[in-house]
């Protein structure tokens, strides 16, 4: 009963705006993926029909209903080394190995690792994406393709896009800007850039096609460095959409199951002859913003993409470039995070500068993963300083004893604080007690630095006592702490 109301859910409900939605993402997705070819240096059919194979094949086995995921510029742009000095074949074989390494992956559990992005980071990355869509359309606004009516059309597009829906909703708008604007081009013969000047599209189906490739460790070594990275930047885009999508929706995803979807999308597209692909995040604000929400809408986006490709070419070849850009200049529009501008007002200075460096590390590399990594790690670095400034030392003098009283987490960073805070050298003290009852030792570098101060004091002649160690900092020090044999014979006592 749960499997049929699943399938209920997922593949009929709503299904006249699920197809109109995925219409709309696979007429999107043709310049996308021509343009992503272009990128890796390869046939169109390439990203074509990677696309095709990825979103189909997702819509089934990802995690994540109603996200788009396809072949992006993200993973393009890692194998043009690889297409250069190797060829195509090498391509599809590092694709194979890309899925594989995902599925591995999955077994580790990897997508657990999003719980240490923070919510600064998301927001930089989604601005991020956005200013990179609105940036990948400036080639066809200036140049060749500047001229009166390409802005003319731009502007009707998203007149259509943004004025339409206070009429009706019946139709996706931007479909609708697409629809209008091709035939008053087709009508007009406008003298403007169309889909058929990206480059040729197939005239047929993919077929399987094993990789023309030496079965050797010889290729295994050349393709595995692109298929990590592949594999690495495919998941953290996918990953990080899904986040998104999850809060456009307000619905949760399996990130386990799409972690496993990437991977088995990505293995079988490469014995179509595809390259790797992942999530799009532009992709997936046109599905959700024109009404898809459930898996058919991207199972719809791959079968019409090529359908379009294959069986209507000719006309699909005849859509004006500028209709497409409105449409990505509303994507890009939706999915920048304007609230993020008045956040920043009372937002604390730490989450302000981790998503602006997460923003600038994207746009200045095009590199996710660099912009990611960048803020995760900033985000790691602030929280560490601000555990640190938590930690808490007393100390106070009775007769010939010292008494220190410290409360706080004790770690690497906040090491320095307790050895400083330490009096050595005091003729008139006998008995040092260090009080950990409200503090917790968390790493090697706590129970080294504890090591370190207690021999020192004993080498002053000085009896030490560590008193309140818990349970875990007292398994922590007995198994680390490199002074240590039994407590008594040290002078130290744990309770």
């Amino acid at each position: 009963m749960a499997l049929h109301n699943d399938f209920r859910r997922d593949w009929l409900a709503n299904p006249r705006a699920e197809f109109l939605s995925g219409l709309v993402v696979a007429l999107a997705l043709i310049p996308e993926a021509i343009g992503f070819s272009i990128i890796a240096g390869v046939d169109p059919r390439v990203g074509l029909y990677a696309s095709f194979s990825i979103a189909v094949i997702i819509a089934m086995v990802g995690g994540r209903p109603g996200m788009i995921s396809a072949a992006t510029a993200a993973v393009a742009v890692l194998v043009v080394p690889l297409v250069r000095d190797h060829g195509v074949e090498y391509l599809f074989a590092a694709t194979i190995l890309m899925g594989i390494f995902q599925g591995i992956a999955a077994l580790l559990r990897l997508d657990l690792l999003m719980r240490f992005v923070s919510r600064s980071v998301i927001t930089g990355f989604v601005n991020a994406l956005a200013i990179l869509i609105f940036m990948a359309q400036l080639p066809q606004l200036t140049g060749e393709a500047m001229t009166l009516t390409t802005y003319a059309m731009v502007a009707a597009g998203l007149l259509i896009i943004y004025g339409l829906p206070r009429l009706t909703t019946a139709i996706p708008s931007p479909l609708v800007a697409i629809i209008l604007l091709a035939a008053v081009s087709i009508y007009f013969r406008a003298d403007v850039f169309t889909v058929g000047d990206m480059g040729d599209l197939p005239d047929s189906v993919p077929w399987f096609h094993l990789p023309e490739v030496p079965l050797t460790w010889e290729t295994l070594r050349i393709i595995a460095p692109y298929s990590l990275a592949m594999a690495a930047v495919g998941l953290l885009e996918s990953l990080l959409t899904a986040s998104i999508v999850d809060d456009m929706t307000e619905t949760r995803s399996d990130k386990r199951r799409e972690t496993w979807g990437q991977g088995l999308a990505n293995f079988v597209t490469g014995f179509i002859g595809g390259m790797g692909g992942c999530a799009m995040i532009g992709q997936s604000v046109i599905n959700i913003k024109s009404g898809g929400r459930r898996r058919l809408s991207t199972f719809v986006a791959g079968v019409m993409l090529l359908i379009l490709i294959v069986a209507l070419g000719p006309w699909v070849a005849q859509i004006p470039m500028p209709a497409l850009v409105a449409v990505m200049i509303f994507v890009s529009i939706s999915t920048f995070r304007w609230k993020s501008f008045a956040e920043t007002l009372h937002h604390p200075w730490p989450s302000n500068v981790v998503m602006i460096a997460t923003v600038v590390m994207v746009v200045a590399t095009h590199d996710l993963s660099i912009g990611v990594l960048t803020g995760v790690l900033l985000s790691g670095i602030f929280f560490a300083w601000k555990v640190r400034q938590l930690l808490t030392i007393e100390t106070r003098v009775e007769g010939k004893t010292r008494r220190y009283v410290i409360g706080g987490q004790i770690f690497f960073a906040s090491v320095d604080m307790l050895y400083e805070a330490m009096e050595f050298g005091e003729d008139a003290i006998e008995t040092v007690i260090i009080d950990v009852h409200e503090a917790h030792f968390w790493d090697i570098s706590a129970t080294g630095m504890l090591d370190k101060i207690v021999l020192r004091l004993r080498g002053e002649g000085k009896t030490v006592e560590v008193t309140g160690l818990n349970e875990a900092s007292a398994t922590m020090v007995d198994k680390y702490g490199e002074h240590q044999k039994p407590f008594a014979s040290l002078g130290m006592v744990g309770h």
